[in-house]
């Protein structure tokens, strides 16, 4: 059995836990509960994703780099440090102004 390499009582830092993929969007599951996920993402320079909704409020936290995060059509930029909240069935988009790193948490209840 493989090991996870999101250990329960481990220090880590997020921003080693997932490398850049030239051109591309990596993603890892750090935790999948009923109630909720945490994701850590990494995108390439230019990568994106498309305007979409969830039905949950979701977290983003950007540890590395930059990007640009439309809600409702309102593009807010961020920085490694800023967070924002992307609401619940409302439209939006993320945009790689320069490769950059986040964690998105989704709370489902």
């Amino acid at each position: 059995m493989e090991k996870s390499i999101f250990e329960t009582s481990q220090i880590f830092r997020f921003t080693v836990k997932v490398e850049y993929s030239e051109e591309g969007i990596v993603s890892k599951r750090v935790l999948d509960k009923p109630t909720g996920t945490v994701t850590l993402f990494a995108f390439d320079k230019d990568q994106r994703l498309s305007t979409h909704s969830a039905p949950f409020d979701a977290l983003v936290q950007v540890i590395d780099g930059s990007a640009k995060i439309t809600i409702a059509e309102t593009p807010y930029d961020l920085q490694a440090g800023d967070t924002i909240i992307m609401p619940a069935g409302i439209p939006h988009a993320v945009y790689a102004t320069e490769k950059f790193k986040m964690v998105l948490t989704m709370i489902k209840s």
